[in-house]
């Protein structure tokens, strides 16, 4: 079960959700969104906090020769824009539907922070949680600037194992039932699709993996 979805046991989505709350719920509406389209830009005003209801967004930015860096792929349960609360008045990053049927549930910041003041617990679970993904995300950016592409890829597994793996009660395997694609896992780590499959063809030769679709696992001796 995703950390995300299911911070300490909060489902931020479902907490966070303007529908949940009838002072709010009249006003509120869930954008949609087809593949390639922008939800906002960079340079955006960053007035507001994006929930997703369901389908898939890519978070990232353009470097000054205008090649595409994507910082993290996003899916159903999972917020992002959340720098505003943080005081960011500008995006300095964007954000992209990659899926023909997103669902996108935006939260003004004024609309956030009457939330967060309602239950000062969920607000702490709510700064603690922007910490965390910040730090995951450096963590991650310190990869791709500095570790070869195998490692990269085994400890985004690992980070796929903290996020949606659980342990198989006969086999001691760690299973991992996730939403990314190929394509998606070779954004993300920064390589080609075509070295994606060799090197994951490699780690199973290896038995260090073993994955069928959406499902992977780390075998025992490794996990």
């Amino acid at each position: 079960m995703s950390a995300i979805w299911y911070f300490e046991d909060i489902n931020l989505f479902k907490i966070l959700c303007p529908h949940k709350y009838p002072t709010y719920k009249e006003n509120h509406k869930v954008n949609s969104y087809k593949k390639s389209d922008y939800i906002y830009f960079e340079e955006d005003t960053a007035n507001k906090i994006y929930l997703i209801d369901k389908g898939k967004v890519k978070i990232g930015y353009y470097t000054e020769e205008g090649d595409e860096v994507i910082k993290s792929i996003l899916t159903k349960g999972e917020i992002f824009g959340e720098k505003a609360i943080l005081g960011e008045d500008k995006r300095n990053e964007f954000a992209q539907s990659i899926d023909n049927t997103t669902s996108i549930c935006p939260v003004s910041k004024d609309t956030m922070y009457e939330l967060m003041r309602d239950n000062v617990s969920v607000s702490f679970k709510i700064y603690k949680f922007i910490g965390l993904r910040m730090k995951k995300l450096e963590r991650r950016l310190q990869l791709l600037l500095y570790k070869d592409t195998r490692t990269r890829l085994i400890e985004f597994f690992n980070e796929l194992c903290d996020d949606y793996g659980y342990e198989c009660d006969e086999t001691g395997d760690h299973i991992i039932k996730h939403p990314y694609t190929q394509k998606d896992i070779a954004t993300l780590i920064g390589t080609s699709r075509p070295t994606l499959n060799t090197l994951m063809n490699e780690l199973k030769s290896e038995e260090i993996i073993d994955f069928k679709g959406k499902e992977l696992r780390l075998l025992k001796k490794v996990a």
